[in-house]
């Protein structure tokens, strides 16, 4: 095999049985980092947090304890549909959600944007204002009257339209590459075990099923819900190794029958730093799914937590409106303009939990360590600034670890 060239099944190549899958993923999971610098940030979190708190002369400041995304990088934002087919900008990952400290969604999405900024030829002046421009979106948020349009790029409205127009057939072609009742096993999509077949089945004729499926708009709460198809999911980075299914569900009746493509993944321990005295749940999959309704209520009122096989598991149903924004590359002016209106989309997430005094004095402790020479506080620029230097030669060397295996 050639270096960083992704492992794909093909009729030549057999599908991994289920009890053999974990080398061929954490292979995939090792290719896909080693991809690029920005894959490399997306797919590790753990380092994120290792680096960054152990940073010299930096000191992030304490903001109040709410709910965080705590992977909050470009790519874990984007277009989401609710349960009403409403569309708006969320962050769509929550799988590190914890309550703790918001300025560790700022410095994560300050790093992404720099490192695709770098990917970019920009100059280290653009960083600079997209930081000054992540801080200005932020605060913006934090408004009594707001204006999300207005604050929209160019390219972000784009996505967004797109998005409104999406139906099943296109969620079809782009997830499971056919528009008829059944998963195509390949690239994608693996085999499961029977007792995964079993698991799934029994889950999928389950009441909490039944309620998340028919609450959607459009569809009667008591239309009938059919398994046509299940398979394993290989889908994600850091995730990779985890358990994931890709179930195709068909509601009501065969003469009317529609589809739904449901998302089930198996939730973890969290990464990011948590406040330990909190109400968070113990419980993984409950951690993710109220996080989620506090962070990105449209997204969270779709999600479920649940348990099978001795795991636990948050399920969702995909909607044909839920993208990425993509961001390899980005523009000069792009860039500030992007870097301000995704912070705006955390600064929402966050200041909804949070009364007017607490939003008052968490936008004055951001206010403090600012030069006249950058509009954005020195705790965020050396944060980002030591993180891109670490990432730069942890890159570099998962590169060479993974070449030298090839």
């Amino acid at each position: 095999m050639e270096p960083f060239q992704y492992f794909v099944p093909s009729s030549s190549m057999k599908i991994p049985r289920p009890s053999n899958r974990m080398p061929h993923l954490i292979q995939l999971r090792n290719l896909k980092m080693a991809s690029s610098a920005h894959a490399y940030v997306r797919g590790s979190t753990v380092q994120f947090y290792e680096w960054l708190h152990s940073q010299r002369g930096c000191r992030l400041p304490h903001g109040p304890e709410i709910w965080i995304c705590g992977d909050c990088h470009a790519g874990n934002l984007g277009p989401t549909g609710d349960l009403r087919g409403r569309i708006d900008m969320y962050i769509r990952d929550l799988d590190q959600t914890v309550i703790g400290n918001p300025a560790h969604d700022l410095v994560r999405l300050a790093l992404s944007l720099a490192t695709v900024a770098r990917g970019s030829d920009l100059p280290g002046v653009i960083i600079a204002r997209m930081l000054e421009g992540i801080m200005l979106g932020y605060e913006y948020a934090f408004k009594d009257k707001q204006d999300k349009a207005a604050l929209r790029p160019s390219q972000v409205k784009v996505a967004m339209h797109s998005s409104i127009e999406q139906t099943w057939k296109n969620l079809a072609r782009k997830r499971i590459e056919n528009t008829r009742p059944t998963i195509p096993l390949g690239k994608h999509f693996w085999s499961l075990s029977q007792a995964e077949k079993i698991a799934l089945q029994t889950l999928c004729s389950s009441y909490e099923i039944h309620q998340l499926v028919n609450s959607f708009k459009g569809r009667h709460k008591d239309a009938k819900i059919k398994l046509l198809d299940s398979a394993y999911w290989v889908k994600g980075c850091s995730s990779l190794g985890l358990l994931r299914y890709a179930v195709l569900l068909g509601i009501g009746d065969k003469d009317d029958q529609r589809y739904c493509l449901i998302d089930i993944k198996e939730a973890v321990a969290a990464t990011a730093p948590y406040i330990v005295k909190s109400n968070m749940p113990r419980d993984n999959s409950y951690r993710v799914v109220e996080g989620a309704r506090h962070l990105s209520p449209g997204l969270g009122e779709r999600m479920r937590a649940t348990r099978f096989l001795d795991h636990v598991f948050f399920v969702r149903e995909l909607l044909p409106q839920d993208m990425k924004l993509k961001l390899d590359e980005l523009s000069e002016t792009y860039a500030i303009y992007a870097a301000g209106y995704l912070a705006s989309i955390i600064g929402i997430a966050h200041a909804r939990q949070m009364d007017r005094d607490t939003r008052k004095d968490w936008m004055a402790v951001l206010q403090e360590n600012r030069s006249k020479q950058l509009d954005a506080p020195s705790w965020l620029w050396t944060s980002v600034v030591q993180l891109v230097g670490n990432y730069e030669q942890g890159y570099l060397n998962h590169c060479r670890r993974y070449a030298l295996k090839c």
